[in-house]
């Protein structure tokens, strides 16, 4: 370690040298420090996050957790969490050392977000704050699991806002069907809710299609990808989840419809997205449609909602169910419980006629 001060410019130099986790020696310098003072509380910091001491900032460990963090998840994924801790927690916590921040210095960041209104007076949704706290709980237990901090003070101080912030609304297929009729107009508009509704696929699994995950022999189309629109370029991930890497069977007027609006297509190779649109474009047709059709205004990712709806109504297991839209079964049965025709008259009158005939 070495501070110098650069005459030329009459700012202070530091250079860091150290051992990387393979044993390998490494420098690293900066330049252009007003004072020998910040000069050195710079190098100090280096020194702490290169011996994981927590007497380091919140800053510095956050930019722990990026090297660590970042490499596992999807560009989208991390582009979500990286503008939480950007916009939310670095203003708040970035300088204040990690050891130093307790559950009352959580509280009282926790009082400041609910109290927070933009400038429409609209303060942040429920949902959105729980989402927010969440991602500084995880930066926490980060610390906890792998760099020796004794408590998480998220945890300690308990979570705020609530994990869902509206009714989940959904069309009948009588609604859905006024709405196509409404889309007539544009195929290509036609032809993506087409998709949306009769096969529940989210929007991301829509707009990455290409003709090769058509199958029209077998009347199947695979999900096997997801698109983003990410700081300006286009952006192929992987599924949501595991499950979400399925084959849907499509009912036989859907495989037609596809079938035609493909060959349709000019120019379209077998790898070449079908639905180059944006989320955006899908948003504004939802509305055009909602308003020409005269049906209720739902979200885009509600005709998901609709299709799972619609099968449910039709008699489908909650497993099935969840084989198709690439859900697990646990969830479909908690999050859509209301939608299940109940059956508690029946196991009554069951278990009535069971004790009957146990006791004859």
């Amino acid at each position: 370690m070495a501070v110098y001060k650069d005459a030329k410019t009459n700012t202070w130099r530091v250079i860091f040298r150290y051992t990387d986790w393979t044993g390998e020696r490494k420098q690293t310098q900066k330049r252009g420090f007003p004072t020998k003072r910040e000069a050195l509380a710079w190098e100090r910091e280096q020194q702490n996050k290169s011996t994981a001491d927590l007497d380091m900032t919140f800053e510095s460990f956050a930019e722990l957790y990026e090297k660590d963090t970042k490499p596992k998840l999807k560009e989208n994924t991390w582009h979500t969490k990286e503008h939480i801790i950007r916009t939310k927690l670095l203003p708040y916590f970035g300088k204040r050392k990690m050891r130093d921040i307790h559950s009352k210095e959580i509280l009282a960041w926790q009082s400041e977000m609910l109290r927070h209104t933009d400038e429409n007076g609209k303060p942040y949704s429920p949902v959105y704050l729980k989402t927010v706290h969440n991602q500084l709980s995880a930066i926490f237990n980060h610390a906890v699991k792998h760099y020796n901090l004794h408590v998480n003070p998220a945890a300690l101080a308990g979570n705020m806002g609530k994990a869902k912030s509206r009714e989940m609304l959904f069309w009948t297929k009588e609604e859905y069907l006024k709405f196509a009729d409404a889309m007539m107009d544009k195929p290509l508009s036609y032809y993506a809710f087409e998709m949306l509704y009769w096969c529940g696929i989210r929007e991301g699994e829509l707009l990455a299609l290409t003709p090769a995950d058509f199958d029209f022999v077998k009347s199947t189309v695979s999900i096997s990808k997801s698109y983003q629109r990410l700081n300006g370029r286009d952006i192929i991930t992987d599924p949501k989840t595991t499950k979400s890497n399925r084959v849907i069977q499509m009912p036989e007027f859907l495989r037609d419809e596809m079938k035609d609006f493909l060959n349709s297509l000019y120019g379209v190779e077998k790898e070449d997205r079908i639905f180059t649109i944006t989320k955006y474009y899908l948003r504004h047709e939802m509305e055009r449609g909602c308003k020409a059709a005269g049906v209720k205004k739902i979200r885009v990712h509600d005709i998901r909602h609709s299709h799972i709806s619609l099968l449910i109504d039709m008699g489908f297991s909650a497993i099935a169910i969840a084989d198709r839209v690439g859900h697990e079964s646990i969830d479909i049965t908690y999050n859509y419980a209301h939608l299940f025709p109940s059956r508690q008259m029946e196991m009554a009158v069951r278990l009535n006629n069971e004790r009957a005939e146990k006791g004859e």
